[in-house]
């Protein structure tokens, strides 16, 4: 821990995002509060069912599912210009 760089310090704080909810929608922005960082639906405090997030460009960027909280299925992630990268197997979460 002695050697590590951080760059959170009083000078640099780390900015919330901002969040909107919206039909059901739970939406998170990217430090500029203007781009989506990610969308889905939250339940009881957890996200549950479908997930997107999302480049600073707008570009997808990974894609799941959860259920309760949990990732499970099958999860997506995107290279920059939004084509399938890889998908990976998160299973049924049990």
């Amino acid at each position: 821990m002695k050697n590590e760089k951080c760059d959170i310090s009083p000078n640099h704080p780390v900015k919330e995002k901002k969040i909107e909810r919206i039909d059901g929608y739970t939406i998170k922005y990217h430090a500029n509060g203007k781009t989506m960082w990610s969308k889905g639906k939250m339940v009881y405090g957890e996200p549950d069912g479908y997930w997107e997030w999302y480049r600073l460009d707008g570009v997808i960027k990974r894609s799941g599912h959860f259920s309760k909280g949990k990732p499970i299925g099958e999860w997506i992630t995107y290279d920059s210009q939004g084509k399938k990268y890889k998908v990976t197997d998160r299973g049924t979460g049990e």
